[in-house]
């Protein structure tokens, strides 16, 4: 079966940074996705989060619709909600090369569990 157009966007996502705008100050951007997806790697299940960023840029900015294709590439992937939230914030990290990063994985409730990982680079949790 021939793939549908997005599922070929998603599987060729890279993240794209852009040059900052306003390099003369400092501003925080943040964004939330609230439909991530990944599966389980023990039960196969699928886990839900919203995933919330914030930083404040150096030299650049992430493009929006590329993190966004990007992180629709965890929704077959088989990955713990710690790894899930360490690998987001280590290629936004090594990608944008920000003044600050932080990186929320805030999973939906499954068997009564709710999970929450903070990633910072200042370490303030």
């Amino acid at each position: 079966m021939e793939k549908k157009y997005g599922e070929l966007a998603i599987e060729q996502a890279q993240l794209e940074a852009w040059e900052n705008p306003s390099k003369e100050r400092d501003y925080l951007i943040e964004i939330t996705f609230p439909e991530f997806s990944c599966l389980c790697p023990r039960s196969g299940y699928p886990d839900y989060a919203t995933i919330k960023i914030r930083y404040i840029p150096d030299q650049y900015i992430v493009e929006l619709r590329s993190l966004k294709l990007w992180l629709n590439k965890f929704r077959n992937r088989y990955i713990s909600h710690e790894q899930a939230t360490n690998e987001i914030y280590q290629a936004l990290y090594e990608t944008l090369k920000p003044k600050f990063l932080e990186v929320i994985g805030d999973f939906n409730p499954r068997g009564n569990v709710h999970t929450v990982i903070k990633v910072r680079s200042d370490g303030n949790y």
